[in-house]
């Protein structure tokens, strides 16, 4: 299994240095960037599981990288990084999308813990996971495809593969529609009302469910949420 990769967008050498090395000597892949712009395009280009993103930027400041990454990467995990405590800061932050925020001064040990946390609960951390399979049918979530018992196909649409990759790594959990929204859609729940998630369930389960009113793969769980059977299997490898 690949170690996860992390990308540090950060415009002070020494602190950069820092946590360069102390992600290293945890045992991450780490790329780093000094400016905003450069960061962004990393991120985006790049095959990257966390960024950790400061603030005061030249090029483009992290507010700014944060908006564009919530737009071509809705998924991608962001915890904020700066020595800008003031809580109008941190609130703007979290309600653009990053999934956690980290004020300097910090411990290495205390920063290693969120980014830890934030993978674990992570659908980027589903990398390694390439297929669901389930009683002959088969999800192939690279290629994008739902192959049934009888060798036809479907196609599933980008934020599809993204809601199962977040319920597979969610095992042995209900997900609310809120947990969703924020780490899917890369959207700030509070104060939202909508039938969104409940929608893009329902037209997914018509792509992999033998039977959508009787739904085997993504199960409803009554005030809860949504999660996957237990007897959905996860596959690393598919033959090409």
């Amino acid at each position: 299994m690949s170690r996860p990769v992390v990308l540090v967008v950060e415009d002070d050498t020494a602190i950069r240095r820092g946590l360069v090395d102390a992600l290293r000597y945890a045992g991450y892949e780490v790329l780093e960037s000094d400016n905003g712009s450069g960061g962004l395009e990393l991120a985006i280009e790049s095959p990257v599981d966390l960024v950790l993103l400061d603030v005061m930027l030249p090029k483009l400041d992290g507010f700014g990288v944060l908006k564009e990454l919530r737009r071509s990467q809705p998924t991608l995990p962001v915890i904020m990084v700066t020595a800008r405590g003031a809580e109008e800061d941190r609130v703007r932050g979290l309600t653009d999308g990053a999934d956690d925020y980290v004020v300097k001064p910090f411990s290495a040990k205390e920063l290693l813990a969120r980014v830890d946390a934030v993978l674990r609960r992570s659908p980027q951390r589903s990398a390694d996971v390439e297929a669901l399979r389930f009683d002959g049918r088969m999800i192939d979530l690279a290629r994008r495809e739902v192959t049934s018992a009888d060798g036809s196909t479907r196609q599933l649409t980008d934020r599809e593969v993204a809601i199962l990759r977040y319920l597979a790594v969610s095992r042995k959990r209900a997900v609310d529609r809120r947990e969703l929204l924020q780490h899917v859609w890369g959207l700030n729940p509070r104060g939202i009302h909508t039938r969104t998630v409940d929608m893009h369930i329902a037209r997914l389960r018509e792509k992999i469910e033998e039977d959508p009113a009787d739904p085997r793969i993504i199960l409803t769980v009554r005030g809860k949420g949504y999660m996957l059977a237990e007897t959905v299997q996860e596959v690393g490898e598919v033959a090409s």
